[in-house]
């Protein structure tokens, strides 16, 4: 018989966390799944570890060279045999009930993709400070279907809102392979949400739930903490691969919300090319981009409030997640 649901589980270096992933996948309530973990090319016992469980459940595969986090997702999606596809990322968890939850949402509405919120946890915590929802300023209380417009103009950088490119949701394998939609491997960090507005723009009905059933790990190191200027740029390509298909130039109020979200990346753009070597005492280099990037100034001018709101939280009041912003989470 048939797995009910794929959980593919990419995993680099994360020999810390890999087990826990692990065991929140295969302790779940719905016993009908596979948990295909692919390791990709890791310089620590991370395939150790995921190979020491004996449950018939799992399938470990071993990239020979590192792919990223697409390429190793893209070889669990070719060896995924579920009826759905779930994400776990390695270093986060699933509540038990998850599954079957999302299942149920999924039979009932109808649905092509349905995900839910998130708890947010920071690394070494035991317990989430918040979840996603919580976080996003948007009253969501009861099921809601999510269309492509919103996902945009609700997930602009920098900006508070629900940023549904960090969920994780369940996709339906039979609409991916029906629209030969994969995760795109030239995106090393916004691949999820590219993938998810692939799906949108196609069609699909997605269903999104406010109730957190997924552990959501902050933790130094990870894709989302690198350079912001890097993120920023693949930000910037992700919405101008968008905005090249024929499906959005078909909706126009897509279209302006995308072109909305390009315009506020530049500006953030901007501010960060004077910022980031400036942080890198990289004073000459600083002073070009601030010469080459008069935006700057107004950015900087606009955002002092905000800085100086969150210094005096995390360094006076001692508010340790002041810091936290839902766009660089991990």
């Amino acid at each position: 018989m048939k797995p009910e649901v794929s959980v593919i589980v990419p995993a680099y270096n994360t020999e810390a966390y890999i087990a826990q992933a692990i065991e929140s996948a295969l302790g779940q309530t719905l016993n009908n799944i596979e948990v295909i973990v692919v390791d990709d090319a890791s310089c620590d016992d991370t395939t150790k570890i995921a190979k020491s469980f004996t449950d018939k459940r799992l399938k470990v595969l071993v990239n020979e060279k590192n792919l990223g986090v697409s390429g190793a997702r893209n070889r669990a999606l070719r060896e995924a045999q579920g009826k759905w596809i779930a994400v776990l990322d390695s270093d986060d968890w699933y509540a038990p009930e998850r599954l079957e939850k999302l299942l149920q949402i999924a039979e009932v509405e109808d649905a092509d993709i349905v995900a839910e919120d998130l708890y947010l946890v920071q690394n070494n915590a035991e317990l989430p400070w918040s979840t996603l929802l919580n976080e996003s300023g948007e009253e969501i209380t009861a099921l809601k279907q999510i269309d492509p417009i919103y996902v945009v103009e609700t997930g602009i950088y920098g900006q508070t809102g629900l940023h549904l490119g960090l969920s994780k949701p369940l996709f339906k394998r039979e609409f991916l392979i029906k629209y030969g939609i994969e995760y795109d491997e030239t995106f090393p960090v916004i691949q999820d949400l590219y993938l998810l507005m692939q799906c949108l723009v196609k069609g699909a009905r997605f269903i999104f739930s406010p109730k957190p059933y997924y552990f959501y790990r902050s933790r130094p190191g990870s894709l989302v903490t690198k350079s912001k200027v890097s993120h920023i740029n693949e930000f910037i390509e992700v919405i101008t691969k968008l905005l090249k298909q024929e499906s959005v130039q078909n909706n126009p109020q897509l279209v302006a919300s995308l072109y909305k979200s390009l315009a506020v990346l530049k500006k953030y753009k901007a501010y960060y090319n004077v910022i980031e070597p400036l942080k890198q005492k990289k004073i000459l280099i600083s002073l070009r981009q601030m010469i080459r990037n008069p935006y700057f100034f107004i950015h900087f001018m606009k955002q002092l409030s905000t800085i100086l709101s969150r210094r005096f939280n995390y360094y006076i009041l001692g508010d340790k997640y002041a810091f936290s912003m839902l766009y660089r989470i991990k």
